[in-house]
């Protein structure tokens, strides 16, 4: 199936790791131009050059997310080589361990971080590429959310900030004035994923069997998604053939969730 990606330039935020890593590997993949950015130098540098080996454009930015001037400098960077931008998914985000599980032991800065990593750092990009994209009349926005973007569940900072992410992105996608200039805006909505160094993977090396039993009970797939899966998601979502596709929530969560 041609997606209808092949030449298209995408912004992945965050997309040196985890879920943002594969997105941008898999959207090269179908010959997508790819930017990302993130806070470790390091990985900016790697993630390139697999990127590179997919015979498409790239760019690497080492950018805080939370800055306003960082975000800016992103997109000063990409729109200055490429003039335009069709894709921009928000990845950056989490904060669903921070802080502690008694909120009055938590100080309001967690709250505050939060929301700004997910939420605040993800409508100024919008902000910055809604122009381009209104311009040759096509755009796809696609923001990574969370099973808690749809329920109730978790540390209330990660899940208020979730679900305005989800929010903002279902708002947006009533606005006729954007959506009938060929722009889409949706959310997928990933479950328990097993990243390489992060709080799962942790977790499974200091409890191989006690972490192995919770999976086999919590899970109706016996085990937790990968990144890839969640890629794969958000390829079809960015491309031609998602054209009806606007406003949803998708969950990328192997039934984990309870809503309907």
């Amino acid at each position: 199936m041609d997606l209808g990606l092949r030449g298209k330039y995408a912004l992945v935020t965050g997309g040196t790791h985890g879920i943002g890593k594969n997105v941008a590997l898999a959207l090269a993949e179908e010959g997508c131009n790819i930017a990302i950015c993130s806070r470790n130098l390091e990985r900016v540098k790697q993630t390139v050059t697999e990127i590179k080996d997919k015979e498409v454009e790239v760019i690497g930015i080492r950018a805080d997310v939370t800055s306003k001037r960082d975000t800016a400098r992103v997109m000063a960077k990409i729109i200055d080589k490429w003039k335009t931008i069709h894709i921009l998914v928000n990845n950056v985000g989490g904060g669903g361990r921070w802080g502690q599980e008694n909120i009055e032991t938590t100080d309001e800065e967690v709250w505050k971080e939060v929301y700004d990593k997910n939420v605040i750092s993800a409508i100024r990009f919008i902000n910055l590429s809604l122009p381009y994209m209104r311009k040759q009349k096509w755009g796809r926005v696609v923001t990574i959310t969370s099973l808690y973007g749809k329920e109730i569940g978790g540390r209330p900072w990660f899940n208020l900030a979730k679900v305005a992410q989800t929010v903002l992105m279902k708002n947006l996608s009533l606005k006729t004035d954007l959506v009938r200039q060929g722009i889409t805006f949706n959310s997928i909505a990933p479950g328990c994923i097993m990243i390489p160094d992060t709080g799962w993977d942790k977790e499974q090396k200091s409890d191989p069997a006690g972490f192995k039993k919770m999976v086999a009970e919590k899970f109706p797939l016996g085990r937790l998604g990968t990144p890839e899966e969640v890629a794969s998601i958000v390829v079809f979502t960015c491309s031609e053939r998602a054209s009806l596709l606007n406003g949803a929530s998708i969950p990328a969560d192997g039934g984990e969730s309870k809503n309907l």
